[in-house]
């Protein structure tokens, strides 16, 4: 990751839009002021710290997202590569595996995991325009999600799924009166 990548998440997550110039002070600002930009502008500076060369650097963005972590409840592991427009909904049960490569325009919900079923150095590629909807589980090895799909809530996804699709669980809920 570069300062230009950097600036230019920060710019579209935190200052919101691409219309608009970029600075140091604004994007501070705007990471003071509302709290749920906060987590995304301190999470891109630990991810920029921890793709540097240097011991000590890649030691302080780890302290930022372990901190990040304990006080929002969301583990988006550092390594993980997400493009900028990263939004998200609700940051509790948030689980992101540092082997995700993940597109522009992410949209995530609370209770979310995106995961490897073993541990290994397989992929898990998500296109652009993704959304996915809250308790959802992608839990798969080398699983590719193509642009512009929609996965609804309380999904689990564990195969590919092509572009321009909206994948969901069917769920049948059986009830059945009880004998007393």
């Amino acid at each position: 990751m570069d300062i230009d990548f950097l600036k230019e998440c920060l710019l579209i997550e935190v200052i919101g839009g691409i219309d608009k110039r970029f600075s140091w002070s604004r994007a501070i600002r705007h990471a003071w002021r509302q709290p749920k930009r906060r987590f995304l502008f301190w999470w891109r500076i630990a991810s920029y710290l921890y793709d540097m060369d240097n011991k000590y650097l890649k030691k302080i963005g780890k302290k930022i997202n372990r901190n990040l972590f304990f006080k929002y409840n969301a583990d988006i592991e550092l390594g993980a590569s997400i493009a900028p427009g990263l939004y998200i909904g609700h940051y509790s049960g948030i689980v992101i595996t540092r082997y995700a490569t993940i597109g522009r325009n992410f949209n995530i919900r609370q209770n979310t995991t995106i995961g490897l079923k073993n541990n290994n150095t397989n992929r898990i590629s998500i296109g652009d325009n993704v959304n996915i909807g809250a308790n959802s589980c992608i839990i798969a090895d080398n699983i590719t999600i193509g642009d512009n799909v929609k996965i609804g809530a309380f999904t689990f996804v564990n195969k590919d799924i092509p572009s321009n699709s909206i994948c969901y669980t069917k769920k049948v809920n059986v009830c059945k009166e009880r004998e007393v």
